[in-house]
């Protein structure tokens, strides 16, 4: 049985989006000649795919074929690029609040290709980034990759971050050498969305008994950390090595027993097979024994979920 890769791309589109109009707009074709190229496929196939009717619904035999189709359709497009030496760049979310990619892409991306095969882009919150990935808007992006993971992502750890506390300088523990994270159980966690949406923040506020917790605008980091320091209450959490703008007032308190991580991970589609994609992982593990990017004592350290037998730290 031979496929053709146009009607395969057309399913799995459709699949990604549950929808025949958006699906046939991000192809450029009308939803008539998107709606024929499913049906042939179906004929083909001896299946249907797709449950019409009170919305677009994958059928079993959909679900089982949608995988396979993707990377049927990617090895499609690598062996186009093979052979015309046109492979397109690679799209790379760097969404973050105050964990910001951009300083641990900058740090290898030469390692990885010329900078002119990256497109960067700025994902709205990591589901919507997640959304992206899985539809094959973006190739890969970073993010906090906690269980469960979405079907059809993968990921490979390449950072962890120590996070600071920042206060204002009348907070009362401002002149304190070192925190420890219970310490601030008195204080208001100060988040740049709510704290519910950003499940660092909120898990680390749950374990540590922070109970006082409030959101501002993101409005950039200099004016979130102005309404930090202007409130002696407030505190918020802040990468140890991140360059801070000049804040009259602030002050920046390491915390230690335990020193919490933030997990960053590359995310990408399984089956994803573009060339860029291999180079970035592997300079981002070269940098990361380099640079000791993996470090993890559970003694002394503290991570939202941390691997039962710590495989992910060694690669």
């Amino acid at each position: 049985m031979d496929l053709d890769v146009a009607q395969v791309r057309a399913f799995v589109r459709t699949a990604e989006e549950l929808h025949f109009g958006r699906a046939a707009g991000a192809l450029a074709i009308s939803q008539q000649a998107l709606s024929k190229r499913i049906a042939r496929l179906e004929s083909l196939l001896g299946a249907e795919l797709f449950r019409r009717g009170g919305g677009v619904h994958l059928t079993e035999a959909g679900r089982r074929f949608l995988e396979p189709a993707r990377q049927a359709v990617a090895a499609a497009d690598a062996a186009v690029e093979a052979v015309t030496g046109t492979a397109r760049p690679l799209r790379l979310d760097v969404w973050g609040h105050l964990y910001a990619p951009m300083r641990t892409l900058a740090q290898v991306a030469g390692r990885a290709g010329p900078a002119g095969d990256l497109v960067l882009g700025h994902g709205r919150d990591l589901p919507s980034v997640t959304a992206a990935l899985l539809r094959g808007d973006i190739d890969a992006a970073f993010g906090r990759a906690h269980p469960p993971l979405p079907g059809g992502l993968t990921h490979r750890l390449v950072r962890l971050e120590p996070v600071d506390a920042v206060v204002g300088a009348d907070h009362p523990l401002a002149a304190e050498p070192a925190l420890r994270p219970e310490q601030l159980r008195g204080s208001v966690l100060w988040a740049p969305a709510e704290p519910a949406r950003l499940d660092f923040l909120h898990r680390f506020a749950d374990r540590f008994g922070i109970r006082d917790r409030a959101a501002s605008v993101n409005l950039g980091l200099a004016h979130f950390l102005a309404e930090v320091a202007a409130d002696p209450r407030r505190f918020s959490l802040i990468p140890a090595d991140v360059p801070l703008p000049d804040v009259p007032g602030l002050r920046t308190v390491p915390l230690a027993e335990p020193t919490p991580l933030y997990a960053w991970s590359l995310l990408w589609r399984t089956g994803n097979t573009h060339p860029r994609l291999g180079l970035l992982s592997a300079a981002l593990a070269e940098e990361a024994r380099r640079s000791r990017w993996l470090e993890y004592d559970p003694t002394c350290d503290w991570l939202p979920e941390p691997p039962a037998d710590g495989s992910d730290f060694a690669r």
